[in-house]
């Protein structure tokens, strides 16, 4: 069978999984806030959250662009910045954002994942396995990265070889976490698509 056919394959057994996997959890930073409207959005069925995004929190946009302003060498509000744009799917936004932040501390594994993921909703897949790179380069056992760089390559690139070693690379590192759970589910739908391969 050929990969992109595989590929269409897994896609149905893995997109809702996996959608819902990087708009639920993707924000480490979301635990340090209040809950908000854009962490109800994230805990809703993955159907639901496919069909709109969460609005844009305009009062935290002008709280966080003030600050950034105030404060031009704090990456934090660049990145909050990035986060809220990328949360609510204006993804050329947060690319701007999380670009700035990383001009100040480069080494953030967070905001490099963050940014390749925001690459790769822009189609720039190419670019997003770049900064995956990067992010890996800085902790390569990133789980949150692993699984993305997964998701890039088995979407973005039709590359199944190339997703089930990342992973594989989850589930050694972090089985029983939910990225651990979601690169099982992935490994087994490329199995199955591949006629248990």
């Amino acid at each position: 069978m050929k990969s992109d056919g595989i590929a269409f394959g897994i896609a149905g057994i893995l997109f809702g999984l996996i959608a819902g996997w990087i708009i639920g959890s993707q924000y480490e930073s979301a635990r340090r806030q209040p809950p908000s409207a854009t962490q109800a959005a994230a805990s809703a069925p993955a159907a639901a959250q496919q069909q709109a995004a969460p609005p844009l929190d305009e009062a935290k946009v002008t709280a966080f662009r003030s600050a950034a302003e105030k404060e031009p060498k704090n990456p934090a509000p660049r990145a909050q910045l990035g986060d809220l744009y990328f949360n609510s799917e204006r993804f050329d936004d947060s690319i701007k954002w999380y670009e700035q932040a990383l001009a100040l501390t480069p080494n953030d594994v967070r905001v490099n994942s963050q940014l390749a993921m925001a690459y790769y909703y822009t189609n720039q897949n190419d670019r997003a396995l770049a900064q995956f790179d990067q992010s890996l380069k800085i902790d390569p056992k990133h789980i949150k990265t692993l699984l993305n760089v997964g998701i890039v390559r088995a979407f973005g690139k039709q590359d199944l070889a190339g997703a089930g070693k990342a992973w594989q690379q989850v589930v050694e590192l972090a089985p029983d976490s939910p990225e651990g759970q979601a690169a099982k589910k992935g490994l087994e739908g490329i199995k199955s698509a591949s006629g248990g391969k």
